[in-house]
């Protein structure tokens, strides 16, 4: 833009220089905002023990944990991590009835800000996962079988289940973690 406004032989008309001028500078001042704005929503983070747990979440960054910390809370309004994804939009539509299921796209329906923000997050670890993670992950083996944009709901959607799970639990997130459910008669024991 300064090279543009600097060239006198361009043919610009001297109103549209001033014009352009004028939302180059209201440009720079909302990108100093935004800036701004950004180091605000970091330094709440460093003090929230939530947000700070929900961001050791691969996919969850400091804005993505301080906006859900802020909108959910301590998450104990939802019964199950899938009303959580529910609401956030991130299940298949469901018309199920007479002990037919039958699952549709994904709903869309929730909070299209978070829902966002954790797609782009799982977008950003499935980049990396296409290059360094182990191929037998579970995520490797989904790419395999499925797009990419259906690979970064699913992730999303896990996410946002242990979003879930870290928020009622005041748990912290270990990405060794890995927990067996041996199901005795209709009595289910989890171990750790």
């Amino acid at each position: 833009m300064p090279d543009i406004l600097e060239d006198a032989e361009n043919g610009l008309p001297g109103t549209m220089r001033r014009v352009l001028e004028r939302l180059n500078d209201h440009l720079k001042e909302l990108d100093r905002q935004v800036k701004e704005l950004e180091l605000q929503i970091k330094l709440w983070h460093k003090e929230s023990e939530a947000s700070q747990r929900l961001e050791a979440i691969p996919g969850v960054g400091p804005i993505t944990a301080s906006a859900i910390v802020a909108t959910v809370g301590n998450a104990t309004e939802f019964k199950s991590s899938r009303q959580l994804a529910a609401w956030l939009g991130l299940v298949p539509k469901q018309h199920s009835s007479g002990g037919k299921q039958l699952l549709l796209g994904i709903s869309k329906r929730g909070d299209t800000y978070l829902r966002t923000l954790l797609i782009h997050g799982a977008r950003a670890v499935i980049r990396f996962a296409e290059k360094k993670a182990e191929p037998e992950s579970w995520l490797r083996k989904l790419i395999t079988r499925r797009n990419k944009n259906v690979a970064a709901v699913a992730l999303a959607n896990k996410n946002a289940r242990i979003i879930w799970a870290l928020l009622t639990q005041k748990a912290t997130f270990h990405p060794d973690h890995t927990m067996a459910t041996y199901c005795c008669g209709s009595l289910i024991v989890r171990v750790d």
